[in-house]
């Protein structure tokens, strides 16, 4: 159970990946990519054994998919690095993950001396003998990938061959069941990435739908919409704040048969303009680096609910448990069932983390959440829960509040320390281009619109939001900000 093979043992024939990042559109078959996946496995053999760690250093691009497949081919373990790491942060990763060399372009050479491999090599490509795919089965290592470090020093995620295969039924059904004929799939997020390699690429190759590879330095609606039009997509994933961004410039991008998002809650302010904006439903789904795709919606099958991720993949047993690890009743942590199909084999070299981050025969995401009938409601992080006055409130539904007003980008809602209410709710605002409000017009926009204890008392207005490389608020750099500001008051 090879995970390249999932991936290419396929019509030679086909397209496999719609290549834009050239002057010109080109379509690669998967001949092509096999040809291109020997080559380099040919020069890996040689230096590289069985269970060895492997980086890849490479943004979107056909050469990204075929090291990552010649890795794999040959039962060594790769390692996705982000084009935009400097130094300290790739060598942190590099140096931990213990790696033997690291697949890359001229641009990463630089930053990575000696254990820089370019994957355009002379020969790297050409016709030679076909490797032979390594014995692997679901358990065999084959993949380490590294928590973007939101809530602590980044952790390597240990995944075997299985992970992809785990990722199959969540990634068709939040594609209201991808592999129609036509479809092809893109998403803007970095295929360093989960999201970029596991809900879009790999998948895609594994259910024979072309995926596109495209650079983009910076998202932009007007670029989003370009590659999907030069691309043929119909098929997008959209992080949350691509699609708010979308939505503050207007842009309309016809022709997509399903848009998919996952990260956070989208509200039903964004869901009725995907509606607008795309003329379908936004399928929402959810899940983590360290067990993906767990839960999903599927217009397809089933009405959306607003505030829902949607319900549990097959082949998930997703739970909402208390501190004695029983089902809750009502709010609880969302907890997925040991053995669970893409579930990593642990935390890289760091078995006191992995027990931490079990509790008995159930992983914690570290999130919290409610169930409405079999519809899984996502109340927000853990530790991002305020705890204002007695209430708990989370802070994804002040923000799809506020997101509604419509001088309003982007936001970001975090718990202030306070001496009277424990916490006290602020946010943290991005206004669109040219637009303009007060603080006391936002809150009582929220006070007419949710429960009067929970809108924001307190309202900072900022250029940007601090976030992660696939477009999460990072709430915890909001959370520090606001203890600092608290302390300062006293």
């Amino acid at each position: 159970m090879n995970m390249a093979a999932l991936c290419l043992d396929h019509p030679a024939e086909r397209v496999a990946i719609i290549d834009l990042t050239g002057a010109a559109r080109r379509d690669l078959s998967y001949g092509d990519l096999a040809a291109m996946t020997d080559g380099l496995a040919r020069r890996l053999a040689a230096r590289v054994s069985p269970g060895d760690r492997v980086g890849v250093l490479l943004g979107q691009s056909p050469w990204c998919a075929a090291a990552h497949l010649a890795i794999w081919k040959i039962g060594a373990i790769s390692v996705p690095l982000f084009k935009l790491f400097k130094q300290d942060a790739l060598a942190s990763r590099v140096g931990d993950a213990g790696c033997a060399l690291v697949l890359t372009d001229a641009e990463g050479a630089v930053l990575l001396g000696d254990l820089a491999e370019p994957v355009m090599a002379d020969g790297a490509g050409l016709p030679g003998d076909p490797v032979p795919f390594a014995a692997a089965g679901p358990q065999a290592p084959a993949v380490l990938i590294y928590t973007s470090g939101t809530t602590g020093k980044p952790k390597g995620a240990l995944h075997g061959h299985g992970v992809l295969t785990g990722h199959l039924p969540g990634v068709a059904i939040s594609h209201n069941h991808l592999g129609a004929p036509g479809d092809v799939i893109w998403t803007p997020a970095d295929w360093a990435w989960i999201g970029g390699l596991f809900d879009v690429l790999m998948p895609g190759l594994a259910m024979r739908v072309p995926v596109v590879a495209a650079r983009m330095e910076k998202f932009t609606p007007e670029g989003a919409a370009r590659i999907c039009a030069e691309g043929g997509v119909r098929n997008v994933f959209f992080p949350p704040t691509a699609l708010r961004m979308l939505k503050a410039a207007d842009q309309v991008i016809p022709g997509l048969r399903s848009v998919a998002s996952g990260g956070e809650p989208l509200g039903a302010e964004m869901l009725a303009w995907g509606q607008g904006a795309f003329g379908l439903t936004i399928n929402e789904f959810y899940g983590q680096t360290e067990c993906n795709m767990v839960a999903s919606s599927c217009a397809a099958d089933f009405p959306p609910r607003p505030g829902c991720i949607g319900k549990a993949v097959p082949g998930f047993d997703l739970g909402v448990i208390d501190d004695a690890g029983e089902p809750a009743q009502g709010e609880g942590d969302i907890a997925v069932r040991r053995g669970a199909p893409s579930m990593m084999l642990g935390y890289w070299n760091n078995p006191q983390a992995t027990g931490e981050k079990f509790r008995g025969d159930w992983m914690l995401t570290g999130d919290r959440g409610v169930w409405e009938g079999d519809y899984l409601r996502f109340l927000g992080r853990e530790d991002d829960v305020i705890t204002s006055a007695g209430y708990r409130i989370g802070p994804a539904e002040i923000e799809d509040c506020l997101l509604t007003h419509p001088a309003v980008a982007t936001v970001g809602v975090v718990g202030k320390p306070d001496a009277l209410r424990t916490e006290i709710v602020k946010a943290y605002v991005v206004l669109k281009e040219g637009a303009q409000v007060s603080a006391a017009e936002l809150r009582d926009w929220v006070k007419e619109r949710l429960a009067s204890y929970s809108y924001p008392r307190e309202i900072a207005f900022l250029d940007a939001l601090p976030m992660t490389v696939t477009g999460k608020v990072i709430r915890k750099e909001l959370k520090a900000r606001a203890t600092e500001e608290a302390r300062g008051a006293r």
